[in-house]
């Protein structure tokens, strides 16, 4: 008897076991079809692992099949959460680097990493530190690399940064004992976004643990605003969005009597980026009422705050806007969501940021391949535009290489672009 084709070795991984499994999934490219291998292995329905994740059967066969996009991150945890396995499972992440710069971002990271889990506030390395202010001058170029997505040039030696900064903190005079924690919160929040964009989700929670950690120490309520944000965002990021919640109430909760109009602006502003986030997270889970009305907390707040960038997060009108537009599309605005943005025009040159620019772009992108191939040629324009800006932001995202193979596989004939982003992402 003639058996069926099996070109992803599903009956060998039944086999082999887990191990073999997760080797294989890590070798396949696309997100559905290691959402395939993982959902047969774990011996589940169609039926049964759509019904867990909460969308229809006939959606998930077309995203195991790549017909359909992953282009929701909140779709990703819900999948991975149904399959029981965590997200990095179904992304294959971490990446290869697709590029010098890349390469160079990821090999700072074992030397973060030494730093952040081989010392404590309470017990640093027995090394000599530089003086505070060329350590705290140090941590505000890091931080304003990562805003340009330079996480290279922001990971540079960075390491070395975490480590004098928890001397000076754990040992200096009073003064200059703030002073170190207040870079080292800054520091760490640059360690964790640089592991997040690698890949090493890990990494970026034990950085952003410790930099919560150092801020709660601190009593800052900027800082800490700061620290709650970027811990929460993290938790996220693994799935663990009732944890996530957790942070971002308690945030908003000591934040909420923060005034706009008061000299120091910086409190209310992590006030609005927390009501930015909680949104995103509401539009993750399908909250939608949830989710306009944590929009509407940060537009009111950035209306009284006006165009900031405390601690490098860009609050304001602007940035809220830009926000929206995210939301709306985990929300599944689609067509909707682009045209209104196409419209609205925000200037992104208020910003000065190379990040939120190329996001605005990438979630443009988003928005557009969800609309089922009719947008295609709008959709490339935006993700290229994305990687052009950030291409160490843009390039090791699981959501924005699903977006170029689904984008592949629909096209009708060979597209440059097309090429060209596959290039550029390495992927085959």
């Amino acid at each position: 008897m003639a058996t069926s084709p099996d070109p992803l070795g599903v009956r060998g991984v039944r086999r082999a076991g887990l191990g073999t499994l997760l080797r294989v999934v890590r070798d396949t490219h696309d997100i559905g079809a290691r959402a395939r291998l993982i959902r047969r292995r774990r011996g589940m329905s169609l039926d049964v692992a759509a019904g867990l994740a909460g969308i229809s059967k006939p959606y998930l066969s077309r995203l195991e099949r790549g017909e359909r996009a992953f282009e929701r991150r909140g779709l990703l945890e819900d999948v991975a959460g149904a399959l029981g396995c965590a997200v990095a499972d179904l992304t294959g992440q971490p990446y290869l680097p697709a590029d010098r710069a890349t390469a160079d971002a990821m090999a700072a990271l074992p030397g973060i990493r030494e730093a952040v889990y081989d010392a404590t506030l309470d017990d640093p390395a027995d090394v000599a530190a530089r003086p505070v202010a060329e350590l705290a001058r140090w941590a505000q170029q890091a931080d304003a690399a990562r805003d340009q997505t330079r996480y290279a040039v922001a990971a540079h030696d960075l390491g070395t940064l975490l480590t004098e900064l928890h001397i000076a903190a754990a040992t200096g005079p009073g003064d200059d004992r703030r002073a170190a924690l207040g870079a080292l919160v800054q520091a760490c929040h640059v360690a964790g976004a640089v592991a997040e964009a690698m890949g090493n989700q890990d990494l970026a929670l034990a950085c952003a643990a410790r930099e919560h950690e150092v801020a709660s120490r601190l009593g800052d309520p900027t800082l800490l605003g700061l620290a709650r944000y970027g811990w929460a965002q993290t938790w996220a990021r693994v799935g663990a969005r009732r944890r996530a919640a957790a942070i971002v109430g308690e945030s908003l909760a000591e934040l909420d009597s923060a005034d706009p109009s008061a000299a120091d602006t910086g409190p209310a502003e992590m006030l609005g980026m927390g009501h930015l986030f909680a949104a995103k997270l509401a539009a993750r889970t399908g909250h939608r009422d949830d989710a306009a009305r944590h929009l509407d907390h940060a537009a009111e707040l950035a209306a009284r705050t006006g165009e900031h960038n405390t601690a490098w997060q860009h609050f304001g009108p602007t940035n809220v806007a830009l926000w929206r537009v995210a939301v709306d599309t985990d929300l599944g605005g689609g067509a909707a969501v682009y045209e209104r943005a196409l419209r609205d025009a925000p200037d992104l040159d208020v910003l000065g940021s190379v990040d939120r620019s190329a996001n605005f772009h990438f979630d443009l992108a988003r928005a557009l391949v969800s609309c089922e191939g009719d947008r295609d040629a709008e959709a490339i324009r935006h993700l290229d535009t994305a990687d052009r800006l950030a291409p160490q932001r843009i390039r090791p995202d699981p959501i924005a290489r699903e977006l170029v193979g689904v984008l592949d596989r629909r096209a009708g004939r060979r597209v440059w672009e097309l090429d060209s982003l596959r290039n550029r992402f390495g992927i085959g």
